[in-house]
C-alpha cells in the first residue's frame, strides 16, 4: 500500500497549495484552487496529472483557479453542500459526517464553519493528515467573516479532538503574526516560546511552518486553550466558560 504523497507550495501571496497524491492509483487532488500558475508548476514538477479539487470554502482565494483547472484537466471539484452555489464548477457537494475514496484513501468530511458558514475540512485517518483550510492555522484560526464565536468554537472542538498525531495543512502562512498575537495572550508558555523561534527561523530561510499537529497546537494555540489557568487570569476571565474566553481571544485578535 502506497503513503499519500503531499506537496505544499505559496499561491497568491500567502496562500498554501496542496496537491496529494495517491501513487498507486496515480490520483492527484489539490486542497482548493487559489492559483493557477503555482498549481500547474506544482504538478509540472512532481509529474502529476489533476483529477480532483477538494474545496474546504468559497472564498475566492480559494476557488480563483477552479474554472481553468477543470477546463485544463477535465477533473471533478468537491465542495461543501452549504456553500454550492457560491463554488465555481462544483460537481460533488458534501455534508458533515459524509466519506468518500481518494484512491486506496478514506476521506472523511468534517463540518467546520465560523470563518464562513458551510466551511468543511477534510481528514484522512489513514495517513494521519487533516486539511484544515480557513478554520485551524498554525497558532491560529480563521477570522469570523459569515459565522459565530459559537461556531468557530465548535469547529476548533471538533478537530482539537482529532489523534495528537495527525498532521494539519491549512490554507494560508500566517504562522508568523499568530505568534506574535499568541505571545501576547500566553507569554509564559515555554512550547510556545519554543514554537516562536523556529517560526522566525523557518521564515527567515523562505520555508513554510506547515505543516503543524494536533498536539503542537493544543500546547501553543490559544484559541485551543482556553481552559488553560493562566491565559484566564491574564484575561481578567477566571470564573468564564471556555466559550467565552476564547471569544475575547478572537475579539482581541482581530484589533491586533
Amino acid at each position: 500500500m502506497g503513503v499519500l504523497e503531499i506537496e505544499q507550495f505559496i499561491c497568491r501571496s500567502d496562500n498554501i497549495g496542496v496537491l496529494i497524491h495517491d501513487p498507486v492509483n496515480n490520483l492527484t487532488a489539490a486542497i482548493d484552487a487559489p492559483e493557477e500558475a503555482p498549481i500547474l508548476a506544482a504538478l509540472e514538477r512532481r509529474g502529476w496529472m489533476l483529477d480532483y479539487i477538494f474545496t474546504t470554502h468559497h472564498h475566492y482565494d480559494h476557488v480563483e483557479a477552479n474554472f481553468a483547472l477543470k477546463q485544463k484537466y477535465g477533473l471533478k471539484i468537491y465542495g461543501p453542500h452549504a456553500e454550492s452555489d457560491k463554488i465555481p464548477e462544483i460537481d460533488v457537494t458534501l455534508n458533515d459526517g459524509d466519506n468518500f475514496r481518494f484512491g486506496q484513501f478514506e476521506v472523511q468530511v468534517l463540518s467546520t464553519p465560523g470563518h464562513t458558514k458551510g466551511e468543511i475540512s477534510y481528514y484522512i485517518p489513514q495517513s494521519k493528515v487533516a486539511f484544515t483550510g480557513d478554520t485551524l492555522f498554525s497558532l491560529g484560526c480563521g477570522r469570523l467573516l459569515e459565522g459565530t464565536p459559537q461556531q468557530m468554537f465548535r469547529s476548533l472542538k471538533v478537530l482539537s479532538a482529532l489523534p495528537a498525531d495527525t498532521a494539519i495543512y491549512c490554507g494560508h502562512e500566517y504562522s508568523a503574526s499568530n505568534a506574535r498575537f499568541a505571545l501576547t495572550i500566553d507569554p509564559d508558555n515555554e512550547a510556545l516560546q519554543q514554537r516562536a523561534a523556529e517560526i522566525t527561523h523557518l521564515r527567515a530561510n523562505d520555508q513554510l511552518t506547515l505543516p503543524t499537529s494536533i498536539a503542537r497546537e493544543l500546547a501553543t494555540n490559544p484559541f485551543l486553550r482556553a481552559s488553560d489557568r493562566q491565559i484566564r487570569a491574564r484575561l481578567s476571565l477566571t470564573d468564564a466558560s471556555d466559550e467565552q474566553v476564547f471569544t475575547r481571544i478572537r475579539a482581541l485578535k482581530d484589533n491586533f
